[in-house]
């Protein structure tokens, strides 16, 4: 087992390493990367988009019928939590991260719970019917992602109304997170209101206010040494939530150039974008975002809805600047650019960073050597 130098949270009975294993799709995160995560006692998240990737018999499949790829996703994420419960061997916990901003969400929460998902994440969006879609599975732990207390008051508030309260909150910090950023703009990341003391502070307040017992909060983004995972802690968390340092883990679920991309990395080549979803986005400059970036004017200048500008056939997301000409948003098929990330293409690939840099440098190393540093601050050399 780890070594454990700082106090363990409790979700749903079970004492957990103050670790939370974010969830990174498309496939960053599957099965062998949670598994292992919960086998060292923390908690593993498997992202439940488009994992079909990982499955070859699903992506035999083919097509762009949608019924058919959604129904070989069903399948995927039903196999991947199997195997990673199972490697997990009763240790830890296994989550699900499922983004509110995809059409399929209520779908995926329902295999996610049928298939034995120990939690489900959500974010992306504000999660406000998931205690509706999770009602006949009460043993499930509920987790909305957000960043600021504003957002943890509203669901708060609506969640008590369907006699639910979340088991547990993440408060995701734009200025440092990779992927899709809980700001509406890209000028807002900065944006104090987000800075883990204050929304903190807020939100335990926000509890009293409402009678609530105390319920864990887990900040994420930008957490990459022992000494902040202290530090937060003493501020009042519980736990803390890690994506890119495990991203490039041995057993990360990505493909060997993926990591690479990561963990070589300079400050100046992550960069910050619009993303098909109306969101900003953290990324890694690569080939393909650079020529994207390039042209990213001219093409929202031209912006028109076209279902058939749906590049992977999925009409993944509610919305999506591509398929319906939204302007201000990404121009390109977000399903296509990440599922290359995933197989290794570093030309055509979108790789999603946080912005701070890893606990092992370029190294790659494994999940153990990873929580066992953020748990004790031992020092691994880095290449």
């Amino acid at each position: 087992m780890i070594h454990a130098d700082l106090p363990s949270f409790r979700l749903k009975g079970k004492a957990l390493l103050p670790i939370v294993q974010g969830g990174m799709g498309v496939g960053v995160s599957a099965h062998r990367l949670a598994g292992t995560v919960a086998a060292s006692g923390a908690m593993g998240t498997i992202a439940s988009i488009d994992l079909r990737h990982h499955h070859p018999d699903l992506m035999a499949r083919g097509g762009k019928d949608k019924s058919v790829l959604d129904g070989a996703n069903l399948i995927a994420l039903d196999r991947e939590i199997r195997a990673a419960l199972e490697l997990a061997g009763g240790n830890g916990l296994i989550a699900v991260n499922v983004m509110k901003a995809v059409t399929e969400h209520a779908a995926l929460v329902r295999q996610a719970c049928e298939s034995g998902a120990q939690a489900i994440v959500m974010g992306a969006g504000l999660p406000l019917d998931l205690p509706d879609l999770a009602e006949d599975f009460p043993e499930v732990a509920l987790i909305p992602i957000l960043s600021d207390a504003r957002g943890v008051n509203l669901v708060l508030k609506k969640w008590m109304r369907k006699n639910r309260l979340p088991d547990a909150v993440v408060i995701e910090h734009p200025r440092y997170a990779g992927g899709h950023l809980g700001a509406p703009k890209p000028e807002e990341i900065g944006d104090p209101r987000f800075d883990f003391p204050s929304v903190i502070e807020e939100v335990l307040q926000s509890f009293k206010t409402l009678g609530i017992e105390r319920i864990p909060l887990i900040p994420a983004g930008g957490i990459n040494t022992h000494e902040k995972i202290r530090e937060l802690l003493s501020l009042g968390a519980s736990a803390v939530q890690i994506g890119t340092p495990f991203a490039v883990t041995i057993e990360g679920d990505a493909h060997p150039n993926f990591k690479k991309v990561l963990a070589e990395a300079r400050p100046e080549q992550i960069v910050t974008f619009m993303s098909v979803a109306g969101l900003p986005a953290r990324a890694v400059i690569t080939p393909w975002l650079k020529n994207y970036l390039g042209r990213e004017g001219k093409l929202q200048a031209c912006a028109r809805a076209e279902r058939g500008r749906c590049a992977s056939g999925l009409s993944c997301l509610l919305h999506c600047g591509l398929r319906d000409g939204i302007a201000r948003a990404g121009q390109f098929c977000i399903d296509a650019q990440l599922a290359a990330a995933l197989k290794g293409d570093i030309k055509k690939g979108l790789f999603f960073r946080g912005s701070e840099p890893l606990p092992f440098g370029s190294a790659i190393r494994t999940v153990r050597e990873l929580l066992e540093y953020l748990m004790t601050g031992a020092s691994v050399t880095a290449n």
